[in-house]
C-alpha cells in the first residue's frame, strides 16, 4: 500500500524516458560536461537510466554513479541495461532522494536533479535538498532543474528559497512559461 507521499511523487511511465523521439530533443550526454574520468556522480531520479549510463561512461571504471529512483521497476530496468552494456560504475539504489545514507558525506563531484523536485512530494524538497547538499564535495557541482506550471510542485518562491541554500554559479529560467527553471550549484564556502 502507498504513503501519502508516495501517491504525491509523479512517475513517468518508463518509454517516455526511454524513446528515440527524447534522443532528437535531449541528448543523454547532455550532463557529461560536468565529469572527468575517475569522479563520483549522483544520478537523482534516475529513472530507467537515461543520463546515468552516458555519465557512467564519463567517469570511467574508476568512477562511479549512485543511481536513485523511487520507482523500483525503473532500477530494474536500469541494472538489466547497465548489465547488458557491462557497466560495472553504477550502484543503483530504489530509494528517495531525501534518504542517500548510502552515499557518504562529501563524497560526489556532481549531482544531478533534473527535474527532481517537481515530481517529488513537496513534503520532501527540504530534506532531499538537505541530502544533495550534505553528499556535495566542497568544489563538487550541481545541476538542479525544475518544470514550471500545474505539472510542478515547486513555485517560484520555492525554487529561490532552494538556491539560497547553494553558491549559484549559473542559472536560466528558459522561455517564459514553458521551460524549465535550471542552476548548476556549488556548496557555500562559510
Amino acid at each position: 500500500m502507498a504513503t501519502s507521499e508516495e501517491k504525491l511523487d509523479k512517475r513517468f511511465p518508463l518509454f517516455a524516458h526511454d524513446n528515440p523521439i527524447r534522443k532528437l530533443f535531449d541528448s543523454p550526454n547532455e550532463y557529461c560536461r560536468y565529469v572527468a574520468s575517475g569522479q563520483v556522480v549522483a544520478d537523482l531520479g534516475c529513472g530507467p537510466g537515461y543520463y546515468t549510463l552516458a555519465l557512467a561512461e564519463s567517469v570511467g571504471p574508476e568512477g562511479r554513479v549512485y543511481a536513485v529512483d523511487f520507482d523500483e521497476k525503473a532500477i530494474r530496468a536500469l541494472e538489466k541495461k547497465a548489465d547488458k552494456q557491462g557497466y560495472r560504475n553504477i550502484e543503483a539504489h530504489a530509494s528517495s532522494a531525501s534518504d542517500l545514507s548510502f552515499i557518504k558525506d562529501g563524497s560526489v563531484d556532481f549531482v544531478l536533479a533534473n527535474g527532481l523536485l517537481c515530481s517529488m512530494a513537496p513534503q520532501q524538497h527540504e530534506s532531499a535538498v538537505n541530502e544533495m547538499r550534505r553528499v556535495l564535495k566542497p568544489r563538487g557541482l550541481a545541476y538542479l532543474s525544475v518544470a514550471r506550471g500545474p505539472w510542478s510542485y515547486v513555485s517560484r518562491a520555492e525554487w529561490e528559497r532552494i538556491l539560497e541554500g547553494f553558491r549559484v554559479e549559473r542559472r536560466g529560467d528558459g522561455f517564459p512559461a514553458i521551460a524549465d527553471r535550471w542552476a548548476v550549484v556549488s556548496k557555500k564556502i562559510r
